[in-house]
């Protein structure tokens, strides 16, 4: 691995990890292998582009009828026929994000379909307020800067905080830092080392949240980690990307487009996609697997990337005994979901204030986590608004429920997110409601202490049997959307190895913190324990 100033991104001490070696094209002077990518989420497509690119025939099986998995898109209709583009919610695609912001280039060379905001500001109970706008890049001036002008950390905070409890924090080493804090949770680590109670809340509930999980019950190497990925470890910044268009239209139809165009000099294998069909049972054979859908059919194939969500995996493996040994099996049972979170996307018959931004993220202001003014930035939401005079607003509730809750609690849980859209944006509370959908989910991993060791890597006991996900474990430092594309392109490598065929190079943020001061006092505070 080594530094690097090509590919997406700006930071110059980014990691480059090489691909192997090898032909680039499979199937030039003899019949191709075959893949089943099961899943078409972030990490399928991974997998499916890193294959189809070196010559492999390559079939997508997806249980929905859309590609992106948790950041599909699909369009519905309003009350009056009106059709608007619907999706899970807001996705924040941020710079360090190498290895997806390369799927995505595959089809949109210039990432013309992402757009920057300009502000990414936080707001608590109190009506306090933080903002990542004009932070400086560099580590660890990023932090520092942020720190001091947020209303909730004030100097004397610093001095009260313990700064060797605090160490592993301020030097995370990916994978290290889970053998140091993986056994605690978030929530007793900040305490332990005095952290603020009201920035914890603003700050770091905010982004722990977004791991679809209450910092009480986060592990504190996942948080640690997340701190390091997006402030200590690099210089991209805060600011984030979204996507200008619903993802269905602006992100993964053309990239469908790319991967099932015909095959041509510079061009992948042709992809075949199979939406609307759930793999049921893959059973090992002597010439490699087959797969059975709901439907009863099958295909055949020398090798299978599984990138499932965790229910769904957890569910093939337990059906599919032939699959891997036991303590691997145990490792997939062993797995768990995070809580339960909602959507509530509202098209509004009235604008909301000209000075709303884009995305707001809300700290202690449950059961509201973010407010999403969509027609700031889709342009669909913006040509519905447009045409209307009105607005399309989206709240977010993250780990709601253990599980997804009856019509009783779902109908409370409403009450009160509009309840707190009212008291932050006002001027809401006389609109009317043209229209609303609500989305309950509970199919994202659990990060919560102890998990990190138990989690399941992306090569199994079966060679041409690969996993891919963000639940998957991978001992690089990255997170959310970029672990699932990570995982995709390590699945694809790791099979086109297996063929001699050259690997596709990823980047990430340094492995390490950037200052050799604060590495050299984490050694000596794990040494002295």
């Amino acid at each position: 691995m080594s530094t690097v100033t090509d590919g997406y991104g700006r930071d110059r001490r980014r990691v480059r990890y090489p691909g192997a070696p090898g032909h680039l094209d499979l199937g030039r002077d003899a019949i191709a292998p075959r893949v089943v990518v099961v899943g078409a989420g972030i990490a399928g497509l991974s997998a499916a582009t890193g294959l189809a690119e070196r010559g492999c025939q390559v079939e997508v099986v997806e249980r929905e009828r859309y590609l992106g998995g948790r950041v599909g898109g699909w369009t519905e209709r309003l009350a009056d026929g009106t059709a608007v583009g619907m999706n899970r919610g807001f996705h924040a695609f941020f710079a360090q994000y190498y290895n997806l912001r390369k799927l995505l280039g595959r089809s949109d060379p210039q990432l013309g379909q992402l757009r920057r905001l300009t502000d990414y500001p936080l707001v608590d109970a109190h009506g306090r307020r933080d903002t990542f706008r004009g932070l400086p890049r560099t580590p660890p001036w990023n932090a520092l800067a942020f720190a001091l002008r947020s209303p909730t950390f004030r100097v004397r905070d610093l001095v009260r905080m313990d700064a060797r409890a605090a160490s592993p924090l301020a030097a995370v080493s990916v994978p290290d830092i889970y053998t140091q804090l993986d056994h605690l949770d978030a929530q007793t680590f900040l305490r332990r080392i005095n952290f603020p109670e009201a920035a914890r809340h603003l700050a770091f509930e905010v982004f722990s949240r977004s791991f679809f999980i209450e910092p009480a019950r986060m592990s504190a190497a996942e948080l640690a980690a997340m701190f390091h990925i997006y402030f200590l470890g690099s210089s991209e910044g805060l600011i984030f990307d979204v996507a200008q268009d619903n993802f269905d239209v602006g992100l993964w139809q053309p990239l469908a487009d790319y991967l099932t165009a015909p095959r041509t000099r510079g061009r992948p294998g042709t992809v075949r996609f199979h939406t609307g069909v759930a793999v049921e049972r893959i059973d090992a054979e002597a010439a490699g697997y087959r797969l059975t859908d709901d439907t009863g059919a099958s295909l055949t194939a020398d090798a299978v990337v599984l990138a499932a969500d965790p229910a769904g995996l957890r569910r093939i493996v337990a059906v599919s005994p032939t699959l891997g040994d036991a303590e691997w099996r145990s490792r997939i049972a062993g797995s768990a979901n995070a809580p339960a979170f909602a959507v509530l996307r509202l098209w509004l018959d009235r604008p909301v204030n000209a000075d709303r931004p884009g995305f707001l993220g809300t700290g202690n202001l449950d059961p509201l986590d973010n407010i999403s003014v969509v027609d700031r930035y889709e342009r669909q939401a913006a040509d519905w608004a447009a045409e209307t005079g009105g607005s399309v607003v989206e709240l977010h509730a993250y780990a709601v429920a253990e599980t997804t809750p009856g019509p009783g609690q779902r109908a409370e849980l409403r009450r009160r997110l509009l309840a707190r859209l009212h008291t932050l944006y006002p001027e809401t509370a006389h609109a009317g409601i043209v229209g609303e959908r609500t989305l309950w989910r509970q199919d994202c991993p659990r990060f919560a202490p102890g998990d990190f060791a138990a989690r399941p890597t992306v090569v199994t006991p079966d060679p041409r049997l690969v996993l891919a996900g963000d639940g998957i474990r991978v001992d690089l430092p990255v997170a959310l959307m970029e672990r699932a594309a990570t995982t995709g392109w390590l699945a694809a490598n790791a099979l086109l190895r297996q063929w001699n065929a050259a690997g596709h190079t990823l980047h990430t943020v340094p492995a390490q913190g950037r200052s050799a001061l604060l590495r050299a006092l984490a050694t000596r505070e794990r040494q002295t324990r």
